[in-house]
């Protein structure tokens, strides 16, 4: 809600109830009833839900009574039109003690003082600010820690985050100083550039504006409103369009619900409203400003919970939040501020009994709280939900209904898309769409049904099958409810240069924390992550050892002409399974919580090389373990039929070199794994691509077939791992000599000590490709707004 009106110039007035006051915007409409998304609510059963409309008309400011029920009245006398201004006094219900509204005028402002209010390119609308210092004329320091000149108390902001210095030709400039998460002049990340009375500076949840000779701060306190101009997405070469001129007004601390059958495009405007695919067309307006130009820094105002879980099921309530915490905050954030603000959302979100129990013992409804815990650890203004009652049952459902409803009263904005109807009516708005992405009804849930003219919500959807989905688009656009709950509160278009442009620049992720921090972060998480999931740690501890009982099996006391092919194979096999089986799930099963956590600031390549340093570092170790078990003791210098022996290692030590070949094998087979990994969309397809990708190495190790002085074979076998693996331990223990075929002939198994290093080279420069291949990967995951 909120109209622009068509005549600014009226003066400001300070609106008084019996429970509030407010500044009234001449440059907006006000709408005055029982809806609690009215911008003045007057909770009173003789006052009509939607009663009045108050707005600026030639100068002056107009109310006018929208057939209320029991009246609008002024001095005792009902009206239908009233002038007002200062001094006018109104009641709404009754003559005598209906609920009173009274207006005064702002005082003029005394020389050196301003109104304490914002300018509407701030925030677009009226707010009273926060602070206001003057300017000494020299450098203002702005940041969390107590010694600032400007303390902002959010944990987002960094203890020493910028400084506003005075130029010598009297003007100023910002500089950030190396903040976590940035500064943004007018939207946009800057690290120095000069300002004026007409710029907004953008730090955490606040927003500085310059004023004559002071500073003023506004705070974002989460009381935002939404407004959807004609959203139109569309794919493909075909251009399909997936949302169809979607736009709607929501007011703060509004619980909004969009429903709708299957591809009706629910996803797709979510997408769209939270700035992760922004619309082709249309605007978003967060609190009267573009979402889209100024996405870089609302961007850590906006709490996104995905269908599926973002959380490491395997931690606890706590620890997961807390690990989510160091991501989220800043680097010089203490560890006492962190779980303090933990410790507050476990409260707010009633999760205290539980906040030492594992994740994955919680109800499919604690969880989803859980999820909702962790996006409120910053703070978002903006709350939006995809799903969070599928899977539950009625009860469930309902109370996490009924938690989104306190999380909107508590003073958010909250959007959930949702299949279920059973709970619509703890919401203030409801948004219907159609297939196509058409808007079928937007208004008060209450409402919905008796405009489709059905008793039940199944009857309704399965209409929409067969009904022509433009025609429900038009039917509604020529509605009253069109008319009273999109058009009386529509914001006029946001000029062209500031539109949704989809081929825009990207916009990269914020840092709360550097690269090496957030490594040593995820590195723990991981690390915690796969020592709680017990089926892993059992496999991961067994398989070598029994890998390696295998191979001492087959290899007896010498290595002999016998044996060495079978245990050259095995120890190929035993590092291939145990490298791939390590990472071949470890990225997929993680895909919704790297990709909320890419936005909100996590490095990609430090996502990567945590996975790298915990999963590398436990396959060499099981490389090592299973050569050593199969290998210690065993005479590794072959000797010929005539028992002459052939030799004792190429660079190193028999044994030595058999256990850093089978390591660096595992590893390129890890890495591998991580490219399977990166590369499937679901967790169940990665065991028929490692059961593939395991026979192709092994039929291209060059222990089964012919490869050298093959065209074709040769030459893909050079991009296979196991090609130079197995060719390192065939030259370690003189494969070509001991057991000489026509496939051990090939002269990559005869030992020299430049074709070793260079096989052991070739291992490690395919796990580097496969790295920047997995990156490559996990950059196509991400939102369109965030690659670059």
């Amino acid at each position: 809600m909120g109209e622009r009106a068509g005549a600014p110039d009226a003066p400001p007035l300070v609106l008084v109830t019996d429970s509030d006051s407010q500044l009234i915007d001449p440059g907006r409409a006000y709408h005055v009833g029982r809806d609690p998304t009215s911008e003045i609510v007057l909770d009173d059963p003789r006052v009509s839900w939607h009663h009045a409309v108050l707005r600026a008309a030639a100068g002056h400011w107009l109310l006018e009574d929208v057939g209320s029920t029991n009246g609008t009245f002024t001095d005792g006398r009902r009206i239908r039109q009233e002038d007002v201004g200062p001094g006018t006094r109104l009641r709404f219900g009754d003559p005598a003690d209906g609920p009173a509204a009274s207006f005064a005028g702002l005082p003029a402002p005394a020389v050196g003082e301003r109104p304490s209010l914002i300018a509407p390119q701030a925030s677009g609308v009226f707010r009273a600010p926060s602070a206001i210092i003057r300017l000494p004329g020299r450098t203002v320091r702005i940041g969390r820690a107590g010694d600032n000149d400007l303390v902002l108390d959010d944990l987002v902001v960094s203890r020493h985050h910028a400084e506003l210095r005075t130029l010598p030709d009297g003007g100023h400039e910002i500089v950030d100083l190396s903040s976590h998460n940035g500064t943004y002049l007018n939207g946009r990340p800057v690290d120095r550039a000069p300002v004026g009375p007409a710029d907004i500076v953008g730090i955490g949840h606040s927003a500085l504006c310059l004023s004559g000779d002071e500073l003023v701060e506004y705070t974002d306190t989460g009381e935002i409103s939404l407004n959807v101009q004609g959203l139109v997405v569309r794919v493909g070469p075909d251009h399909r369009v997936l949302l169809d001129g979607v736009g709607f007004p929501l007011a703060e601390k509004a619980l909004l619900a969009v429903a709708g059958p299957s591809g009706a495009g629910k996803s797709t405007l979510l997408n769209a409203l939270t700035g992760l695919r922004p619309a082709d067309e249309g605007t978003v307006l967060y609190d009267g400003r573009d979402l889209y130009r100024d996405y870089a820094e609302l961007r850590r105002r906006i709490g996104l919970v995905p269908q599926d879980d973002i959380l490491h099921t395997q931690l606890t309530v706590r620890r997961a939040l807390s690990y989510a915490a160091e991501l989220r905050f800043p680097g010089d954030t203490s560890k006492e501020e962190r779980e303090a603000r933990v410790d507050e959302v476990i409260r707010e979100l009633g999760l205290e009994s539980r906040a030492d129990l594992v994740i994955s013992s919680l109800s499919g409804g604690q969880r989803k709280r859980v999820s909702v815990a962790l996006e409120l650890l910053t703070k978002p203004s903006l709350l939006f939900l995809d799903e969070p009652t599928s899977g539950l049952d009625p009860g469930m459902e309902r109370s996490v209904m009924t938690m989104l409803r306190g999380l909107a009263d508590d003073g958010r904005t909250v959007v959930v898309v949702t299949h279920s109807v059973l709970s619509l009516s703890v919401c203030d708005r409801l948004l219907v769409l159609a297939p196509g992405g058409r808007t079928a009804y937007y208004g008060p849930p209450d409402e919905a049904l008796e405009f489709f003219g059905y008793t039940e919500w199944p009857e309704a959807f399965e209409a929409f099958e067969s009904e022509d989905h433009a025609a429900l688009q038009h039917r509604f656009r020529e509605s009253p409810q069109y008319q009273r709950y999109v058009a009386a509160g529509a914001l006029p278009a946001v000029p062209a240069p500031y539109a949704a442009a989809a081929g825009g620049s990207p916009i990269g992720p914020e840092k709360p924390q550097g690269w090496s921090s957030q490594l040593a972060t995820l590195v723990r998480r991981y690390t915690a992550v796969l020592a709680a999931d017990r089926l892993f740690l059992t496999v991961m501890i067994a398989l070598p050892f029994i890998i390696g009982v295998m191979c001492r099996a087959m290899a007896g006391s010498r290595i002999t002409s016998e044996n060495a092919i079978n245990v050259v194979l095995t120890l190929c096999i035993g590092g291939l399974l145990t490298g791939s089986a390590n990472a071949v799930r470890e990225i997929v099963k993680e895909r919704p919580i790297y990709q909320r956590e890419r936005v909100v600031g996590l490095s990609r390549s430090a996502y990567l090389v945590s996975k790298v340093v915990v999963l590398g570092t436990i396959t060499v170790v099981q490389a090592g373990v299973l050569t050593t078990v199969g290998l210690a003791g065993v005479e590794l210098s072959p000797r010929l039929a005539t028992g002459v022996q052939v030799h004792s290692g190429v660079v190193l030590p028999p044994l030595a070199e058999l256990i850093l070949a089978v390591a660096l094998l595992s590893f390129s087979a890890m890495m591998l794994g991580l490219l399977v990994s990166a590369l499937v969309r679901k967790e169940e397809a990665t065991m028929p691509m490692l059961v593939l990708l395991s026979v192709v190495q092994i039929v291209f190790s060059g222990a089964m077939l012919k490869l050298h002085g093959v065209p074709g074979l040769e030459q893909f076998a050079w991009l296979v791992p196991s090609r130079w693996g197995l060719a390192a331990m065939a030259q370690t223990i003189d494969l070509h000599t001991v057991f000489p075929t026509a496939i051990t002939a090939d002269p990559l198994f005869r030992p020299d000590r430049t074709r070793w290093l260079r096989c052991m080279g070739m291992l490690v420069g395919l796990s580097a490709v496969l790295g920047v291949a997995v990156l490559a990967l996990l950059r196509r995951q991400e939102p369109a707004i965030m690659r670059k």
